[in-house]
């Protein structure tokens, strides 16, 4: 089936992915750009409109705020705060909090991940609570859930890519080192040159590969820290002060804004929300469309582990 087919097939009412699927998509069609003559990989209908590729360059715009807080003695203090002391000392967080894992081959990485979404015209919301159990080496059917759809996922096959990769082992070997990390995915495919300094129109797709990683609930240890810490170089990342998590928690948000026009980056639509005083990752807040209807969406993991079998909970 060729991909004029499948945007005939293609269900509009269809809910939108979330940043892992969407990430997937463009993981494909990036390594498909690089190496035309390979046999392209599959990619579904519901994801073959969503598909964008940023290729403009990042704009410099990495701001600094200042944030009123509460020290408890009379005034609240100010005090300045980039978009990097955020995501450094998530990056620093991450490292505190993680429960290194050692999963086998065999087993399933569980997750459990609430999406709240709320019509922006007003009326009721609605949550979803989304459970999957994730091969460990992809070998075999994985269980998923998006958005209370749950599905089989068959095993991967030759030629196929997504990102972040399904291989626990493939996670392990990704570079611990922010800049080498970085360079890693700028080159995907390809053997990195970490000599050569990232170009502008670069930064965008490392964004996209970088943001898909850290959207995975379950990785190696170090990696999530690694991966914060490079997402603080990406120029186009701003920080947002006032900001509030599902359950009301001060915080502050970080969005990218660096893609091209009319890209899903462009508008910084999508917001990480971190802990106002930690930094620790809270979840993910945006805006999508959904048949024909805007929704504000919030998601966030409430817990991961490893299991032995689909279904079985940590």
């Amino acid at each position: 089936m060729n991909e004029i087919e499948l945007l005939r097939e293609w269900d509009a009412d269809a809910p939108p992915l979330t940043d892992t699927a969407r990430a997937r998509a463009r993981f494909r069609l990036h390594q498909a750009m690089q190496a035309p003559a390979a046999a392209p990989a599959a990619v579904g209908r519901r994801q073959l409109l969503r598909i964008s590729v940023a290729c403009a360059a990042a704009a410099a715009v990495t701001a600094t705020v200042v944030v009123a807080r509460n020290t408890g003695e009379g005034a609240p203090s100010t005090q300045t705060v980039s978009a990097n002391t955020v995501l450094r000392g998530a990056a620093a967080e991450a490292l505190r909090l993680e429960k290194p894992l050692a999963p086998r081959d065999d087993q399933f990485i569980y997750t459990k991940e609430v999406i709240e979404r709320t019509p922006v015209s007003g009326g009721p919301g609605k949550t979803y609570v989304d459970e999957s159990w994730s091969s460990v080496d992809g070998s075999k059917k994985s269980y998923v859930s998006e958005l209370g759809h749950t599905q089989w996922v068959p095993p991967a096959q030759k030629g196929q890519y997504s990102w972040p990769p399904a291989e626990w082992s493939k996670l392990e070997r990704l570079p611990l080192d922010p800049r080498r990390l970085t360079i890693t995915l700028r080159e995907s495919g390809t053997k990195p040159d970490f000599g050569r300094p990232t170009r502008a129109d670069e930064w965008p797709m490392v964004q996209i590969f970088l943001s898909g990683l850290l959207r995975a609930p379950v990785l190696p240890k170090g990696l999530r820290s690694a991966a914060f810490e490079a997402l603080a170089a990406v120029p186009g990342v701003q920080v947002l002060p006032g900001r509030t998590d599902v359950d009301g928690r001060a915080a502050v948000g970080v969005r990218y804004v660096g893609g091209p026009a009319g890209g899903p980056w462009a508008s910084g639509g999508r917001v990480l929300l971190f802990d106002a005083t930690s930094y620790q990752y809270l979840g993910l807040r945006e805006r999508v469309t959904a048949g024909g209807k805007s929704y504000d969406q919030y998601q966030h993991v409430t817990a991961q582990g490893v299991v032995d079998r689909v279904l079985q909970r940590p």
